[in-house]
């Protein structure tokens, strides 16, 4: 009695242990929704630096520069102000659409728009950090790029090209002051902290879902190409949306693509853009934005949203999907 006693106690025990019901099934695909972010990031620009993704964005009433990390770009932590102080040529107030890229000596460099204080437009500074998080220092006595006469210049954007040469790309800001804007790019030196040679103009607003203004580039190389991404029309309007050219090199020719714009408002979301097109280690490519939510153009709160959408490439052309709210795979 004993002995068939114990025997049952050890089935029993055995049971308890089986964990199969437990074990999740090894084709289950972990999901995720838009916005990645649901409070007021605009302007989004991203860097991976050891297997954390750094996310910056245009000020706060709080930070010159807020930051936002993730292991995955979809689940995301703010991590304070990225440059605390801007450069001594400008004001507080109206810090944009930063973006960092690995500099020399281990260095990072921010790009990013701030007031003059001399010119009183939105120009371009630069400053340095030795971390992805910063703090970042700009003791630049002038801005890097400042079209004063041509309303400023904003939405400045780094490239690093397959040879390591540096670039840059900007718009002025010609809608501020009733003329026509344009995409401008120019070499940067080896520091990539002084503009190298003559800045040159590679697309104008000229088609008609532009409208007044064009904007926030990002040059990419996908393939072997160039593509050069870009939003236009009112930021704030139902009608901003994104496109891209192609470009035969750094600094063109480029040529707008027909089937622009790319990405645009639905009854997911309003005013998708100022793109920024990310390449995983896998090779995968997914487009981080921010838009507005339906029916909230304009708000403060919540403001322009963070979203992450996936870039298909379909003979050669960059195709988004999105703006999606419903479930899709995590990258």
């Amino acid at each position: 009695m004993v002995r068939r006693f114990l025997l049952m106690a050890v089935v029993a025990l055995l049971a308890g242990c089986d964990t199969t019901a437990a074990t999740p099934p090894e084709d289950k695909v972990d999901t995720f929704t838009n916005p990645v972010f649901g409070e007021n990031f605009p302007d989004p620009g991203a860097l991976l630096v050891g297997g954390t993704w750094y996310a910056y964005g245009t000020n706060s009433s709080a930070e010159n520069v807020p930051i936002l990390t993730s292991a995955d770009l979809v689940h995301w932590t703010p991590a304070g102000d990225a440059l605390p102080q801007v450069g001594r040529w400008a004001e507080r107030g109206h810090t944009w659409a930063p973006e960092v890229i690995e500099g020399p000596g281990g260095t990072y460099l921010l790009y990013y728009t701030a007031r003059s204080t001399a010119t009183g437009r939105q120009c371009v500074g630069v400053a340095v950090a030795g971390t992805p998080g910063g703090p970042f220092t700009d003791d630049a006595a002038e801005p890097l790029v400042c079209q004063a006469t041509e309303g400023g210049s904003i939405d400045a954007s780094p490239y690093l090209d397959e040879s390591g040469g540096r670039w840059l790309y900007w718009k002025n800001d010609g809608n501020a002051v009733g003329q026509p804007t344009y995409l401008y790019g120019a070499r940067l030196d080896d520091a990539g902290r002084a503009i190298d040679g003559e800045p040159k103009r590679l697309l104008r607003n000229d088609a008609d879902w532009e409208a007044h203004v064009i904007e926030a580039p990002q040059m990419v190389r996908h393939d072997g190409k160039l593509y050069l991404f870009y939003s236009a029309n009112a930021f704030d309007a139902d009608a901003y949306a994104l496109g891209y050219a192609t470009c035969d090199g750094p600094l063109g020719p480029c040529r707008k693509a027909p089937e622009n714009p790319i990405l645009r408002s639905s009854a997911a979301a309003a005013g998708p853009g100022h793109g920024f097109l990310v390449t995983l280690p896998t090779g995968a490519t997914w487009m981080l934005y921010h838009a507005w939510p339906d029916g909230a153009v304009g708000s403060v709160a919540p403001g322009r949203q963070l979203w992450l959408d996936r870039v298909d490439w379909i003979d050669g052309r960059p195709v988004v999907k999105g703006p999606t709210a419903e479930a899709q795979p995590v990258p």
